[in-house]
């Protein structure tokens, strides 16, 4: 076994990446503090060819030096969009056909684990501040609320990880759907 090239590891061009079928999600983040988070969005949700990411309110917008830091070039290709509020974010969502996803622990929550997308469906996952996380109005009225299952003391992980564990597993659900 060895560890690929970089020229081996058949990337897209910018260009092709913006040209490429992207995945059925938008990331909507929740007034997020850290610019390294930001960041580490966009590498994310290019690495899974997301539709978008909304950033609200605190949300810091590129272009920024700590953002592009984390995004590595990210930002040039994923499609963003600012909102002042995180409720004009899912609104816009929602008009576009959207499912609005929570991540957050709350009372009637799915565990991931456990979440089976619809076919055929987009999802607007929404994650919170990392102090406070997922604004409540937005909990109370999302269509679906996700939590990630977890067994140790904190019962916390960093947004951008969270941002990882979500995206992966439910984009491979939505994979065995189509």
């Amino acid at each position: 076994m060895r560890k690929l090239k970089n020229e081996e590891l058949n990337r897209l061009s910018p260009k092709a990446f913006k040209q490429a079928a992207k995945s059925p999600i938008i990331i909507i983040l929740d007034n997020v503090r850290s610019m390294n988070n930001v960041g580490s969005a966009f590498r994310t949700a290019d690495a899974f060819l997301v539709e978008a990411i909304y950033l609200t309110g605190i949300t810091a917008r590129p272009p920024h030096r700590d953002i592009h830091k984390t995004a590595l070039g990210a930002t040039e290709t994923v499609t963003w969009q600012y909102f002042n509020t995180t409720s004009l974010a899912v609104a816009q969502a929602r008009q576009n056909g959207f499912s609005i996803v929570a991540v957050e622990q709350a009372d009637k929550s799915t565990l991931l684990t456990d979440f089976a997308p619809e076919a055929n469906q987009k999802y607007a996952l929404v994650f919170g501040n990392e102090a406070f996380g997922v604004e409540d109005t937005i909990v109370a009225n999302a269509d679906t609320c996700l939590e990630i299952p977890q067994w140790g003391t904190k019962h916390s992980l960093n947004i951008a990880v969270s941002i990882g564990v979500v995206l992966w597993d439910v984009l491979t659900k939505i994979e065995k759907t189509s």
